[in-house]
């Protein structure tokens, strides 16, 4: 049995990994762009010349990934992200060899198969990242009761008319019990 990797470790290989994919960034974004719509990207003439740069740009991360040593744990989705770097540069090799042969009309047959290698690029990172931390559980947000605002409600309604049949016949005490209840009603019930 071979003893676990350590911390150093994993925080080289994790470096590492991180170094390649930032490097990666960039080609797949392109590389999408340009699966988007093959035909119109190609028609231009300029995104041919790219495909090259862009192919060797997935070999040299492929090249990087196979050089990488995996810790003990993580050797298959390892495996899995080398190996869709690779089916990724060929599908990019297909696209580049059919539309110099055929045009880009050809880019839209093998477009599914291009955009799939380079979805599976994706998923072998997010696989290779591991699952998520779980998140905290919350309590469960509790329902408001509708209690406090009738209260509330009555609470003001009762001391609006107190506070102003007080203030008409001149009775100071139901004047001020009538204030009384709307701030109590202010008191029970804060939205």
């Amino acid at each position: 049995m071979t003893p676990k990797a350590g911390t150093g470790e994993l925080q080289v290989y994790a470096s590492a990994v991180a170094g390649l994919w930032r490097d990666l960034a960039r080609t797949l974004g392109r590389l999408d762009e340009l699966a988007r719509d093959p035909v119109a990207a190609f028609e231009e003439g300029t995104a041919l010349d790219e495909l090259p740069v862009l192919q060797y740009s997935l070999h040299r991360a492929a090249e990087l990934a196979y050089g990488l040593e995996p810790p003990e744990g993580v050797e298959v989705p390892h495996g899995e992200l080398a190996a869709a770097l690779e089916e990724a540069r060929d599908a990019t090799a297909e696209i580049g060899a059919g539309i110099e042969a055929f045009g880009p009309e050809a880019a839209a047959s093998l477009v599914h198969e291009w955009r799939g290698a380079l979805f599976r690029v994706r998923l072998a990172r997010m696989r290779l990242a591991g699952p998520r931390p779980p998140q905290p559980d919350r309590p469960p947000k509790q329902e408001p009761s509708v209690v406090a605002p009738i209260v509330a409600f009555l609470l003001a309604l009762v001391g609006a008319v107190a506070f102003a049949s007080g203030a008409t016949t001149d009775r100071w005490q139901v004047w001020a019990g009538g204030l009384v209840c709307v701030v109590a009603g202010l008191a029970v019930y804060r939205p």
